[in-house]
C-alpha cells in the first residue's frame, strides 16, 4: 500500500511539473530575456563593486603619500561608476518588467484555456464542482501562479549563475574566500528542501479551503430568499464562519512557515558572510592561526570580496523568500488538475445546417461512455417525428440527462443520431446550437435587466420582440407594473423574480431563438405542483409544431406530450462478448 500511495504522490508531482512547464512555455522567450538581463546586473555589479574597492583602497591606503581624491576618481572612473549606478538599476526594472508581462500573458491564456473548456463540457461543468469553485479557481488559483512565473522561475536559474560567477571573481583575490561561500552556500537551498514539503502541503490545504468558502458563499448567497423564509439565515452564516475560520487557519499556517523560512534564510545568510569577513578581517591584521604577519589578501581585494558577499548569497535568499510562491503555484495547480486534465471532446462535424422545419430525430444504438469505462447510457434506439413532443422519462441515474448532453453536442456516443437523416456529428455544432433551444432544470441567468436576459437567447431582438414574447408567457403585465419596467435589474441567478416567474422568463427565452427543436431537462423539477402544472400547461400552448423531447423521473402533469417513453424499455439487445 505504501509504494501505491508513493507512485500516486509521484504521478501527481510529475502532473504538477508538466502543467506549469506547459502555462509557461508560451513565454519561455521573455522569461530567458529576463534571466539574460538579470546575468547582465550581476556582471555590472561586479564591476562596480571591483570600482569602488579600487577607489576606496586609493583613499585609505593609510600612508602619508595616498593619491589625492582628484586622482582617484578621474572622470574615467567617475564616468565608469555612473554607468554602473545608472545601469545596474535599468536592466533591473527591465528583467522585472519582462517577467510581470511574463506572467500576465501565461495567466490571461490559461484562464482562456479554462474558459474554453468550460464552455466545450457545456452543461457537464457542474461534475466539476459548484459555479463558486470554478468562479474561485478562473480568478483567484491562477492568479496564485503570479509568483511562480514572475519571480520563481528566472530566480531558479539566476540561483546558480550569480553564486558562480561572484565566486570566480573572488577567487581571483582569494581562492579560500570563494571556497569558503560555495561551502556555505548549501545551506540555504538544504533548509529551503525541508521547509518546502510543509509549504506545499499548506500552501493546497489554503487553496482548498479557499474553494470551499468560496463555493458556499455563493451557495447561500444565490438561496438567501429561501433562507430567510425557512428562518435559516443563522444556520448558514454559521456555515460560512466555519469555513471562514477554517481558511484563516490554513493562511495563517502558510505565513508562519513563509516568516519562519524568511528568518532562517537570513540568519544562514548573515553568519556566512560573517564567516567570509571574519576571515579577510583576520588576514588585514595579519593575526591568522595559519598566516602569522601575512596579508593573504590586500586590502582592495578583501572589500571587493566583502563587498560581493552580500550579493552572493541574495539570490539564495530571495530563492527561498520566493519559495512559498512555487507551493502555492503547485496548490493552485493541484486545484485546478481535474480541469486542466478535463479530455476535451472535439466535435468533429463542419457542414453547414439550417431548419426551416421542424426536425425529425433518429437514434440508433446510441449509447455513451464515460472516461473512465462507466457506462453513463446503455445503447437506446429511439424515432421522433417531426413536430412530435415526446417525454422521456427514468430513474435518476438512468442517462436521461447524458443523452441530451449527446443531442447538445458536448459528449462523445457511439451509435448513430440523425437529423432529418443527417449524421450529427457530421454538423456544425454552433450551427446545431443556432437550431434548438434548451431549458435545463436551473435556467441561467445573469445579474443585469430582464431586457439583458432576454437577449442572451437573441442578442438583436427588439424591444417589441421581447414585449411579445413576454406576453406569450403572460408575463408583460407584470414586467409593466415595474417601476423600470424590461430595465428592472435582476440578482445572481435572477434574484428578484419567484421561481415560476423566472421559468416563464427560460420559455420567453427559448421562444426568442424560434428554435424549431426544444430539449427540456426536467424544467419544473424545482416547482411546487401548482406552478408546475401552469408551465406545462404554457410549454403545451407554445410547443406546438416543434419538435420536442421532455426528460423527467415522472409522469405527472405530461398527459399533452404526444408519446411518453420509459428510457429502460429503449435499451437494444446486448450482445454477450466470447469468453
Amino acid at each position: 500500500m505504501d509504494t501505491a500511495l508513493q507512485i500516486s504522490e509521484q504521478q501527481r508531482k510529475k502532473l504538477l511539473r508538466k502543467q506549469l512547464k506547459e502555462t509557461i512555455a508560451p513565454q519561455a522567450k521573455r522569461l530567458h530575456l529576463a534571466l539574460l538581463l538579470a546575468v547582465l546586473g550581476t556582471l555590472v555589479f561586479i564591476g562596480q563593486s571591483w570600482l569602488l574597492a579600487h577607489v576606496f583602497a586609493g583613499l585609505l591606503a593609510g600612508h602619508p603619500h595616498s593619491e589625492p581624491l582628484t586622482e582617484v576618481l578621474s572622470s574615467q572612473v567617475l564616468l565608469l561608476l555612473m554607468l554602473c549606478f545608472i545601469l545596474r538599476p535599468s536592466l533591473q526594472f527591465a528583467r522585472e518588467r519582462l517577467a510581470q508581462v511574463a506572467s500576465f500573458q501565461a495567466r490571461a491564456t490559461l484562464r482562456q484555456r479554462l474558459l474554453s473548456t468550460l464552455a466545450g463540457l457545456g452543461p457537464e461543468r457542474q461534475t466539476l464542482g459548484a459555479d463558486g469553485a470554478l468562479s474561485n479557481q478562473l480568478l483567484e488559483q491562477v492568479d496564485a501562479l503570479d509568483g511562480y512565473i514572475s519571480r520563481y522561475y528566472v530566480q531558479l536559474y539566476l540561483v546558480l549563475i550569480t553564486p558562480l560567477l561572484i565566486s570566480i571573481a573572488a577567487f581571483y583575490y582569494s581562492p579560500l574566500a570563494a571556497g569558503l561561500m560555495l561551502m556555505t552556500a548549501p545551506l540555504v537551498p538544504l533548509f529551503m528542501i525541508l521547509v518546502g514539503g510543509a509549504a506545499s502541503r499548506s500552501s493546497q490545504q489554503q487553496m482548498a479551503a479557499m474553494s470551499q468558502l468560496s463555493s458556499r458563499f455563493l451557495d447561500w448567497v444565490r438561496g438567501m430568499a429561501t433562507l430567510q423564509h425557512l428562518n435559516a439565515t443563522e444556520q448558514a452564516q454559521e456555515n460560512i464562519d466555519r469555513s471562514a475560520s477554517k481558511y484563516r487557519d490554513t493562511t495563517m499556517k502558510v505565513l508562519r512557515l513563509a516568516f519562519l523560512s524568511g528568518a532562517v534564510l537570513e540568519l544562514f545568510s548573515s553568519l556566512a558572510i560573517a564567516l567570509v569577513a571574519l576571515y579577510l578581517g583576520l588576514g588585514l591584521l595579519g593575526v591568522l592561526p595559519w598566516a602569522k604577519e601575512v596579508i593573504p589578501v590586500p586590502y582592495a581585494g578583501a572589500l571587493f570580496i566583502l563587498l560581493l558577499a552580500p550579493e552572493f548569497y541574495a539570490p539564495l535568499r530571495q530563492l527561498g523568500s520566493d519559495y512559498h510562491a512555487k507551493a502555492e503555484a503547485e496548490g493552485a495547480i493541484e486545484e485546478l488538475l481535474p480541469l486542466l486534465e478535463q479530455r476535451r471532446w472535439q466535435h468533429p462535424g463542419q457542414q453547414p445546417l439550417q431548419l426551416d422545419t421542424a426536425p425529425a430525430l433518429s437514434l440508433t444504438a446510441v449509447s455513451i461512455s464515460a472516461d473512465n469505462g462507466r457506462l453513463r447510457l446503455p445503447a437506446i434506439n429511439l424515432q421522433i417525428a417531426s413536430a412530435e413532443r415526446v417525454g422521456l422519462h427514468g430513474a435518476s441515474g438512468s442517462g436521461k440527462s447524458s443523452l441530451l448532453l449527446a443531442l447538445l453536442g458536448f459528449v462523445p456516443y457511439a451509435g448513430e443520431i440523425l437529423i432529418n437523416q443527417r449524421p450529427l456529428l457530421q454538423v456544425r455544432r454552433c450551427d446545431w446550437h443556432r437550431q434548438l433551444g434548451y431549458l435545463s432544470q436551473q435556467p441561467n441567468f445573469k445579474r443585469g435587466s430582464i431586457a439583458d436576459n432576454l437577449r442572451l437567447a437573441n442578442p438583436a431582438a427588439s424591444q417589441q420582440q421581447l414585449h411579445e414574447v413576454l406576453r406569450q408567457v403572460d408575463l408583460l403585465s407584470l414586467v409593466e407594473q415595474l417601476p423600470q419596467g424590461l430595465h428592472t435589474q435582476l440578482g445572481e441567478r435572477g434574484l428578484g423574480l419567484s421561481g415560476g416567474q423566472l421559468s416563464r422568463l427560460a420559455i420567453a427565452q427559448l421562444l426568442l431563438r424560434d428554435a424549431q427543436l426544444w430539449l427540456l431537462d426536467e424544467p419544473t423539477a424545482h416547482l411546487d405542483p401548482e406552478t408546475s402544472a401552469t408551465i406545462h400547461a404554457l410549454l403545451d400552448t407554445l410547443s406546438v409544431g416543434k419538435t420536442l423531447l421532455l426528460v423527467s423521473h415522472q409522469w405527472q402533469g405530461l398527459h399533452w406530450l404526444d408519446r411518453h417513453l420509459d428510457l429502460a424499455s429503449l435499451h437494444t439487445a446486448q450482445e454477450l462478448a466470447p469468453c
